[in-house]
């Protein structure tokens, strides 16, 4: 097998090129080489997770199983990520311990490898990186991002001059949907006020003309305009409640 690899980190591997000596025997093989992983990552293996010893394909799978409706409250729980000791190729079906190359059939189980996480994904156009301050992989490239110890979180490094800081800033739940926000895989909007909450719920927000912070009210946009608009119609209002008064007078 050939490979062309990037060290990313001392515990973070990016392999560029994986191909097997045999091209005919790949080509036999990609149909069901690219079909593989599930609706969260592609990938060429399988998590078993220590809390439960049940077999998934990622933690998200596992933490949507384990915290729907149909499971006792009372048995919920997520997947503690870093604990996870072993994966199944999804080739050949091996258990193993975590590593990027199965011991049995030699396939690459994901072009991104964090030792750490152990997290696999073979889509490196996300530009994954481990941030050590963190303690997770994050998405968006490293160069792009600066991590504020104060907040306990990676922000886009567009913000890091006029950056507002609010501790543990997004260690908490989104105030819209409740989602906790620190290892979300959705997109996060930073508002004027410094509070966090998902972009798509802020878009929602907006759909049903709601502009304000939902935990401190202040504004999520510029409302100038609206208030000047306002204040002409307060204005307006005084004005015709005046003229009213005086006619009743005469």
């Amino acid at each position: 097998m050939k490979t062309t690899a990037e060290v990313v980190s001392s515990h973070c591997l990016v392999v560029a090129e994986c191909s097997q000596s045999s091209p005919t025997q790949l080509s036999a093989m990609e149909p069901q080489i690219l079909n593989l992983g599930c609706m969260h990552y592609r990938r060429r293996c399988k998590i078993r997770a220590p809390c439960c010893d049940e077999v998934f394909d990622c933690r998200h799978c596992h933490n949507e199983a384990k915290n729907s409706e149909e499971v006792d409250a009372v048995d919920r729980h997520d997947v503690p990520r870093h604990e996870i000791k072993k994966v199944i190729c999804s080739l050949c079906d091996v258990e193993q311990d975590v590593q990027q190359y199965c011991i049995n059939c030699g396939i690459c189980m994901g072009k991104y490898f964090c030792t750490i996480c152990k997290f696999f994904d073979d889509d490196i156009s996300k530009n994954q990186y481990h941030c050590d301050e963190c303690g997770i992989c994050r998405t968006g490239g490293k160069d792009n991002f600066f991590h504020c110890n104060r907040c306990g979180c990676c922000y886009s490094k567009v913000m890091e001059k006029g950056h507002r800081c609010v501790e543990g800033a997004m260690h908490h739940n989104c105030p819209v949907c409740f989602e906790y926000l620190f290892d979300t895989v959705r997109e996060i909007s930073v508002l004027p006020c410094a509070h966090t909450i998902h972009l798509d719920c802020v878009k929602e927000m907006e759909k049903h003309q709601r502009y304000s912070c939902p935990v401190c009210s202040k504004s999520i946009c510029d409302m100038s305009s609206v208030w000047e608009k306002l204040d002409e119609l307060v204005c307006r209002c005084h004005f015709c409640f005046s003229v009213c008064n005086f006619l009743k007078s005469i």
